[in-house]
């Protein structure tokens, strides 16, 4: 029988060593892991605050100031006044951002069909399940 502390420890190597591949692919094409996940959160879920993107990432939140700083100096993102919080402020993706994310999303999907593309059909439907019910157990009632 496996020991869960070896299965969690391979699980986290094989997330670590996934995460530095998606690093090292994006760095070769000048981009950056992290502001790729920023920018392709704002596309997918619209504008947010930025106390919101740090909740979401488990980020601080002068961590996430400073990512959003640099992405606003390259005109990636904006901050537009929030309709509903006049002290806040709503960060946007813009089109030159969008644009960056279309050209590292490529790499993403290449790193993920070479990481789960070794498994077949029913592999891959067994670990969907086996990684929906681990989540069930973490969920909080």
């Amino acid at each position: 029988m496996i020991d869960p502390e070896a299965l969690v420890t391979a699980y986290a190597e094989l997330y670590l060593q996934l995460m530095r591949t998606a690093d090292r692919m994006m760095a070769d094409q000048g981009a950056s892991l992290a502001r790729t996940k920023l920018l392709l959160c704002l596309q997918k879920r619209g504008p947010l605050r930025g106390t919101d993107i740090a909740e979401f990432f488990s980020q601080s939140p002068r961590t996430v100031t400073e990512a959003i700083d640099g992405l606003e100096r390259d005109g990636l993102v904006e901050r537009t006044p929030d309709p509903n919080d006049r002290r806040a402020k709503l960060i946007r993706i813009t089109e030159k951002g969008i644009e960056a994310a279309a050209r590292t999303e490529p790499l993403r999907h290449q790193l993920v069909d070479r990481t789960f593309g070794t498994l077949d059909d029913a592999e891959r439907t067994a670990l969907a399940a086996i990684l929906e019910k681990l989540a069930r157990g973490l969920a909080v009632d």
